[in-house]
């Protein structure tokens, strides 16, 4: 008998109208998707969706049906966003250059300027509508009646202003942002536009689109073309060579390499880089020390047969396993305070002086690791109370008949028998540590900051917690680009780790 399973007439037709739904939906999304110029979204959107239906509908991929859940769920979140970050590491995207030269071009030539021909206006009311006049009493221009509300062009021809009284000032400046969006059409072809609570003035487009595809400033008359290398429409000068000025928004161009050779070149941005890499390093390595020696004593403390009220003693120590991380660490931020946190406080009244724990890189930088032990131990204590129940009670037995002692039990024993089942979450737990973004966010934000750096940096930054500065908090422009040439190189020395810290592993416990 075959394994696969046989459907009826019924079920068929139910699956081909389901699959209809889907490719119509698909469809739908893919149409929009490109309508909208998200050109590799509608891409990865037909590929996975076709695959899932060639998949789902076709017997002879009946195996497959079980795979492709994850292999999809891969592909989205993991492959996908890896690959966008390792494109734009290649291009010079970031907060004044995000738009393709097109659109830039586009949003330049959109640009108005006021030509100075200005006309006095006033509104009258046109029963529950409002009527636009330009001009004054001897010549005067009047719209039909409008409504506030949205973009319009109102066509105005010349009469004499209505009867009735004028809407006072305190109507226009309520009305001031509807007005800003009215374009009124004079009978020989001006618009003029709001420039002021009692003016509407005449406009024109700032830039003009030239034969040779130049955009000329129509009020000084510089030429302007599109320098492929910085992204910029940039100025030109009368013997061709670039000029310095440019026009923004910028466009995404491909920079190559130099995004990444900017972190190893530039002074500004090589010394934090080097300096906050060897900090993530060894506070990763520190914290995974201390959250095992800590979880591990105390595992050991509460398993001793001799404690009474050893349950009371398990339930408050795992207790801040159960807070979440942000509250324990907006608690500490608040007890490390330096002017009134219980800490200073505390040590204030026995030792008479108060340490200065957000302002000092080294006491900064130490506070982090306290706190990250503090949220770290409970994981690690819950492992080692379950692996210390799978150690055979027979070789305590016979330390004890050599004369061992606790600690030799300890050093001899538990500690060679914990490491090893206990090696590959510590691996685990040093690559979370070294992207652990939440708590230097939250209790320090990076500070105290360097000085003379290109981009922002801290001393108790993470290189994701740089990473992230350089892409939101850059002084000279949100520099996407450079983030994620760094974000690409964390990977590659994450990922490097990772395969060193397990071949080591191996090579130690084979």
């Amino acid at each position: 008998m075959s394994g696969k399973p046989k459907t009826g007439g019924a079920g068929l037709l139910l699956k081909r109208v389901l699959i209809g739904i889907c490719c119509l939906l698909v469809g739908y999304l893919l149409v929009l998707m490109y309508a909208q110029g998200e050109y590799l979204f509608a891409l990865l959107t037909l590929i996975v969706s076709a695959s899932g239906l060639w998949i789902y509908a076709n017997r002879r991929a009946y195996a497959w049906r079980y795979v492709y859940p994850g292999l999809a769920g891969m592909a989205l979140f993991v492959l996908f966003p890896l690959a966008c970050t390792v494109a734009i590491a290649f291009t010079n995207y970031s907060s004044t250059n995000q738009l393709t030269q097109e659109r830039a071009q586009q949003v330049l030539l959109s640009r108005q300027y006021q030509d100075g021909a200005g006309m006095n206006f006033a509104l009258y009311p046109a029963g529950e509508r409002w009527q636009l006049v330009l001009g004054s009493d001897s010549e005067s221009y009047v719209s039909p009646p409008f409504d506030f509300g949205g973009e319009q062009q109102l066509s105005m021809t010349r009469a004499a202003p209505p009867t009735g009284q004028r809407a006072t000032l305190k109507v226009v400046t309520g009305n001031r942002q509807a007005l800003s969006q009215i374009r009124a059409r004079l009978p020989d072809g001006r618009e003029l536009v709001m420039s002021s609570l009692r003016q509407f003035s005449g406009t024109r487009p700032l830039y003009q689109l030239t034969a040779d595809r130049r955009l000329k400033n129509q009020q000084s008359g510089a030429l302007y073309q599109a320098n492929e290398q910085t992204g910029f429409f940039q100025r030109v000068n009368a013997d061709g060579s670039w000029d310095s000025e440019q026009l923004s928004p910028g466009f995404t161009v491909s920079a190559g390499w130099k995004n990444f050779l900017r972190v190893f070149t530039d002074e500004g941005i090589q010394k934090p880089f080097l300096a906050i890499f060897g900090w993530t390093m060894l506070f990763s390595l520190l914290t995974v020390l201390l959250t095992v020696a800590v979880g591990m004593v105390l595992a050991c403390l509460v398993q001793w047969e001799a404690l009474k009220g050893k349950a009371a003693y398990r339930v408050m120590l795992i207790l801040p396993y159960a807070v979440p991380a942000f509250i324990s660490i907006l608690i500490f931020k608040g007890l490390f305070n330096q002017s009134f946190g219980e800490i200073n406080v505390l040590l204030n009244a026995l030792f008479g002086f108060q340490p200065a724990w957000f302002s000092d890189p080294l006491l900064a930088r130490t506070m982090l690791v306290i706190v990250n032990t503090w949220l770290g131990y409970p994981y690690m204590m819950i492992l080692c109370m379950g692996l210390l129940k799978a150690i055979p009670e027979d070789l305590y037995e016979a330390s004890a008949m050599d004369g061992a002692g606790p600690l030799q039990n300890f050093f001899l024993i538990t500690l060679p028998l914990l490491l090893k089942p206990l090696m590959p979450l510590m691996i685990a737990s040093f690559a979370f540590n070294f992207n652990n973004f939440v708590l230097v966010q939250l209790l320090t934000n990076g500070g105290p900051d360097r000085l003379g750096t290109t981009t922002p940096a801290g001393y108790t930054d993470l290189l994701v917690n740089y990473t992230w500065r350089i892409a939101f908090e850059g002084g000279g422009g949100q520099d996407f680009g450079l983030a994620a040439a760094i974000a690409t190189l964390i990977f590659l020395l994450v990922g490097a780790l990772a395969v060193i810290n397990l071949k080591a592993v191996r090579m130690k416990f084979d």
